[in-house]
């Protein structure tokens, strides 16, 4: 920019600003060099202008003036910044200094401090005035709706309406408001709440009708509709729930027959993570999608409803199947419906184990073996011990530890090994001090075990990140298992390939692992292809190192 079109622009610059441009001006003549025009550029931006601007209103700031705060949400901002932050971490030092910066709790108090005055929740909370009214006088709100999309459903069906549901009062025959779905246009409004008596809809009065007339009426509704309600005593706004869970099963609300309304169920899939806004109702939660933060809560089966199903189904399934009665090692009393989770952020230089589970012959040795040759400083695992004779060609510690079984008896009854077992008649385990000491080395400890021993290792002391091994379907993994001349980890002597039957057990074990231990795994790897499987593997890990991830909330602390 020349001096005359600078000259020409001073008058949209705060003062103090001009006199720095002016100064800049009288520099040109002396020197073209490059700094110059970057300062010029900065002192010429609408951001820095706008700063000197603030500045300027700080300091005429009277004993009559007031500040208004720009924003009233800036920790949320924080915790956004924190989630793009963690996806950079791995590629900048300044990123990672930032983001372990923005973690402090002095700063984030600070903020939520800001938050808390810029929102003026410093102001006291005073009771509601008390109305004086006749005894027999109720008092009523009339209250207006835009008809939408949104489900109000009654005993008998359902009709997207408002955002509500509504019952019979059993002792009354009242039509009362049984639900307020969250983020549907009751909730928004704030004036319709749960236990309100419907008294008139539209202008026409519901005694003595059913839920499914009320619906009748509203069905015929257009635009606007008009509720009038007795307010139901001691009613209060909705609060929101912070809960999170990962959850065990799918859930598909079309072939539920006992949700009170299809049209407002919340379909999802085993893994996925929900936000539960409401548990107020003993059988139906309110909950949406953590991707979805802006959408409608929808129903969802709650936790003592699921388990009460699936200990119908699983006592049905015991009685006509007797391959399940099989002793697995599983609790069988445990059910897997959903998980309180948190956000597990990376902490520098302390790294989560990885843990493979897989099938006997699926590979995931393979891969292990392969992670640890790509960095051997970085990645290691434990050498396990055993009470096996030593064969030949094997060395003290670099394959096995050897040990005699009353020692090895001795320090499992001690708690010494974070997972054993027995294999033709020899004792097998890792011992939990080896897994600490690699975590405290820094590096990466890799473990493979039998899947028996997952409940053993998920634990809050280790905070593992689970992998589940998956064999591809018989075909391809027959195919792609001859190409490579795959040897079978069923033959001690390692000399020949698999057989079709040692394909299919292994596809059998991996459906029986999903199902015991499904809700267990953070991720699924299926090793058709093994360059593939091995890069899906290496990316897994390098999220684990550098992005928050869902794990138990019991583990954030």
């Amino acid at each position: 920019m020349t001096a005359e079109v600078m000259a020409a622009s001073d008058a949209n610059y705060d003062p103090a600003l001009s006199k720095l441009i002016t100064t800049l001006k009288e520099a040109e003549t002396l020197s073209n060099d490059q700094e110059i025009d970057f300062l010029k550029a900065l002192l010429e931006s609408k951001e820095l202008n706008a700063l000197v601007n603030v500045h300027t209103k700080v300091a005429k700031v009277g004993r009559d003036d007031r500040l208004a705060p720009m924003l009233s949400n800036s920790a949320v901002i924080l915790y956004e910044a924190l989630e793009q932050l963690s996806q950079r971490c791995h590629l900048n030092e300044d990123c990672r200094e930032v983001f372990h910066l923005l973690q402090k709790p002095h700063l984030q108090s600070l903020l939520h401090a800001h938050d808390a005055i810029a929102q003026k929740d410093f102001y006291p909370h005073l009771p509601e005035l008390p109305v004086e009214m006749d005894e027999d006088e109720e008092t009523i709100k009339i209250v207006q709706l835009v008809k939408s999309n949104e489900p109000l459903s009654g005993a008998q069906s359902a009709e997207p309406i408002v955002g509500a549901t509504i019952k019979t009062e059993e002792e009354t025959g009242k039509i009362i408001i049984a639900r307020i779905m969250h983020g549907g246009a009751a909730d928004r409004s704030g004036l319709i709440h749960v236990g309100d008596e419907v008294i008139e809809v539209n202008g026409i009065n519901v005694e003595g009708k059913t839920p499914g007339d009320v619906l009748s009426i509203l069905q015929n509704s257009e635009g606007t509709i008009t509720f009038k309600l007795v307010p139901s005593d001691g009613k209060g706004a909705q609060r929101e729930s912070k809960v999170r869970v990962r959850a065990h099963f799918d859930y598909s609300p079309d072939i539920d027959p006992y949700i009170p309304c299809k049209e407002a169920g919340l379909a999802f899939q085993r893994g996925d993570i929900l936000h539960i806004v409401s548990q107020d109702d003993a059988y139906w939660w309110q909950a949406r999608r953590e991707s979805e933060r802006t959408a409608r809560a929808g129903l969802i089966p709650s936790r003592a409803l699921q388990e009460r199903r699936l200990i119908h189904e699983r006592t049905q399934r015991e009685v006509n199947d007797s391959e399940s009665k099989k002793n697995d090692d599983f609790d069988r009393e445990m059910i897997a419906t959903y998980e309180e989770v948190a956000k597990l952020y990376p902490r520098p230089g302390v790294f989560r184990p990885v843990v493979l589970i897989g099938a006997p012959g699926v590979g995931r040795n393979e891969l292990r073996r392969r992670l640890i040759a790509r960095d051997s400083e970085k990645y290691r695992s434990p050498v396990p011990y055993t009470t096996r004779p030593m064969r030949t060609g094997e060395v003290a510690g670099r394959e096995y530890i050897f040990v005699t079984r009353e020692k090895m008896e001795a320090d499992i009854e001690a708690g010494k090994f974070v997972e054993h077992g027995e294999y033709k008649g020899h004792l097998y385990g890792t011992s939990g001090e080896s897994v600490k000491s690699i975590i405290n080395a820094g590096c990466v400890c890799l473990l493979s075990p039998h899947y028996q021993a997952i409940k053993a290792l998920r634990t809050v002391q280790l905070k593992p990140f689970i992998v589940h091994i998956k064999p591809p379907e018989f075909e391809i993994l027959k195919k792609t298992r001859t190409e490579a001349r795959a040897k079978s980890t069923f033959d001690e002597t390692n000399t020949r390939g698999f057989t079709e039957d040692e394909f299919n057990d292994m596809i059998k074990s991996a459906e029986r692992i999903d199902f015991l231990y499904g809700h267990f795994f953070d991720e699924e790897i299926l090793n058709g292809d093994l360059v593939t499987a091995f890069e899906k593997l290496v990316n897994t890990v390098q999220r684990i190192e550098n992005e928050p991830l869902w794990a138990p909330a019991s583990w954030v602390q």
